[in-house]
């Protein structure tokens, strides 16, 4: 097991009706702006809930946080917080209005481009504005993360960053939240907890026992409740596992002391930046190739994997490796997800321009090894197409 430090803050409140303690979450005298997306979470009566739960509580509202948050957007309500003296913020949304929040907690403080957060992963990052979450979506983890990721329209980037700072006060998962979500989106939160865990998991040996257990009962968990909860959403047993399962994917638990991945999300990430794909649909796109092609470097995780998550016990290495990464497909393909960049009418064209921008960014030794270099990362893109 590597060396690692384990810190996370994030205080959850789980379960049906949370949402009524933000009284005692937020302190009386805060001066509160509320976070959100569209108009789901208004047509829904989550603001309601929030609104009677905070009544005479100083209150302003953003709405319009993309599905992807961009940074023009963003920008606005830093400008809101700033001239209304706002000092707490409410994210009430998925992982997106989250990610979206914890950038204009850092952004608020900036003295210099509020841009350079991304450009410097965080790492300038010295004061944040409090704040808390109600999820609506389960998906990123984003709500028991330091983790952000913000797209800038205007030059079609979209980049992370990530500093203990912008931690989660607290976070409400009421599980019930999920039955408003259309299937795309279900689905879509379901391959995003399931890739999160696979580019921690699926790396080379590091003899790290309980977080392997770990991340494949996770995984077991959403081979096991996602077509369920598809068939199912009004299910609030497979509701609170599939919130509770997507919430550990990504909280720092399973990636603590093992080597990690993120190559499928950055390449990912680039699709999503030009073509404006759903997250979830660039790592469904993404990860088998990735495995198939990398299969050498993950051998013998990708062995473990096939026997302990899909309990592949026969045939050759290569035919259980080759069943467990069809499988892998299968599961993504079976919850509606394609995984196919000919599937969203992307052709071998638009490869270049892809490499062009994980280059810009600087993604050009990615992977565990960081052996997936620019063109490594082309030959992933063609097998994927």
């Amino acid at each position: 097991m590597l060396n690692f430090d384990f810190y996370n803050p994030t205080h959850i409140a789980f379960g049906s009706g949370k949402i009524s303690e933000l009284d005692q979450l937020i302190p009386v005298t805060a001066r509160v702006l509320i976070l959100s997306g569209g108009s789901s979470a208004k047509q829904t009566g989550t603001l309601d809930e929030v609104h009677q739960a905070l009544t005479g509580r100083y209150i302003e509202e953003f709405s319009g946080i993309e599905p992807n948050p961009t940074y023009e957007t963003l920008m606005q309500a830093v400008e809101q917080v700033k001239n209304n003296q706002i000092d707490f913020l409410l994210a009430v949304g998925g992982g997106s209005v989250i990610d979206g929040t914890k950038f204009v907690a850092a952004a608020v403080f900036t003295k210099t481009d509020p841009w350079d957060i991304l450009l410097t992963t965080g790492r300038d990052v010295s004061k944040a504005l409090p704040y808390g979450t109600v999820l609506t979506l389960p998906a990123t983890g984003s709500e028991m993360n330091a983790g952000s990721v913000i797209t800038r329209q205007a030059t079609h980037d979209k980049l992370y960053f990530k500093s203990t700072l912008v931690f989660p006060q607290f976070s409400i998962l009421d599980p019930t939240k999920i039955t408003t979500l259309p299937p795309r989106q279900l689905a879509n939160g379901i391959v995003d907890a399931y890739t999160h865990i696979m580019e921690q998991y699926l790396t080379y040996p590091a003899n790290a026992l309980v977080q392997d257990r770990f991340a494949e009962g996770l995984l077991q968990t959403l081979i096991e409740i996602g077509p369920k909860l598809l068939e199912n959403p009004d299910n609030y047993e497979l509701q609170a596992n599939l919130m509770w399962t997507a919430t550990l994917a990504l909280n720092g638990l399973i990636g603590a002391g093992v080597p990690q991945d993120w190559a499928t999300h950055m390449i990912g990430h680039e699709i999503t930046a030009l073509h404006g794909l759903d997250h979830a649909q660039t790592l469904a796109i993404i990860l088998p190739t990735m495995l198939d092609i990398r299969r050498e470097q993950k051998h013998a995780k990708l062995l473990q994997y096939a026997e302990r998550v899909w309990q592949i016990n026969s045939g050759s290495e290569k035919e259980r490796i080759d069943t467990a990464i069809n499988n892998t497909r299968n599961l993504f393909e079976s919850l509606g997800v394609k995984t196919r960049l000919s599937d969203y009418d992307i052709d071998a064209s638009a490869i270049p321009a892809l490499l062009d921008h994980l280059e810009l960014h600087g993604m050009v030794n990615l992977g565990e090894y960081g052996d997936v270099t620019i063109e490594l990362s082309r030959v992933v893109l063609e097998a994927s197409i």
